[in-house]
C-alpha cells in the first residue's frame, strides 16, 4: 500500500471515530497528532481530515444529492467517511484524477465496510466524476480556485445498495473491519 493510500485509510479512521464520537475531526486530530497512544497521523492524512472538516457541510449536501435518495443517517458510518474523503479529493484535491479517487475509495470500502459498500461508493463518486470539470468546480460553492484534477471515467451506480437503518451499530452497519 502506497503512502497516500495509507494516509487515506488513516484519514477515514479519524473521520469515522469523530463521527461516532460526534466531535469535530480537527479536535480529534489535535488529540492524535504527537500521541504515543494512537497510531501516527501523517501530514497528508492531516490535510485530508482538515479539508473534509472545512468543507463538511457542502460535502454532506452533495453526498445526499449524488447518492440519489439516501439520507446520511442511513449510510454506514464508514461509507459516510469514505464518501466525504472522496468528495473532498475530487472537488478540492490537489489534481488527483477522479478515476484514482474512485479506485482508492472503493478499495477503502472493500477493506473497511460492508460487502455492498464498494458498489455504492463507486456509484456515488462515479456520478460526481461523470460531470464536466467546470460543473464540479461550480459545486464547490463559495470557493473559487479550480482543482487541477483530470477528467475520469464515470462509474456505474450502486442502485441495489441497502445500508442498515442505524449508523451506530458498528457490528453490522459498516464498522471498521480489517482488510487483507
Amino acid at each position: 500500500m502506497g503512502e497516500r493510500s495509507k494516509a487515506r485509510k488513516r484519514a477515514v479512521e479519524v473521520l469515522y471515530e469523530a463521527d461516532l464520537r460526534e466531535m469535530d475531526p480537527r479536535e480529534l486530530l489535535r488529540e492524535r497528532v504527537g500521541s504515543t497512544e494512537a497510531p501516527a497521523v501523517g501530514d497528508y492524512a492531516v490535510t485530508l481530515v482538515s479539508g473534509v472538516s472545512e468543507h463538511r457541510d457542502r460535502i454532506d449536501e452533495l453526498i445526499v444529492e449524488y447518492s440519489e435518495g439516501w439520507a446520511l443517517s442511513r449510510m454506514p458510518v464508514v461509507d459516510r467517511s469514505v464518501l466525504r474523503l472522496g468528495f473532498f479529493e475530487m472537488l478540492w484535491g490537489d489534481g488527483i484524477p477522479p478515476a484514482v479517487v474512485i479506485d482508492e475509495a472503493v478499495q477503502l470500502g472493500k477493506a473497511l465496510s460492508t460487502d455492498d459498500s464498494p458498489r455504492f461508493i463507486n456509484g456515488v463518486l462515479g456520478r460526481l466524476a461523470g460531470i464536466d470539470e467546470r460543473e464540479r468546480v461550480a459545486l464547490r460553492g463559495r470557493d473559487t480556485e479550480a482543482p487541477a484534477a483530470e477528467e475520469g471515467e464515470a462509474a456505474t451506480a450502486g442502485e441495489n445498495y441497502s445500508p442498515a437503518e442505524s449508523s451506530t451499530d458498528v457490528g453490522t452497519t459498516g464498522g471498521l473491519r480489517e482488510g487483507d
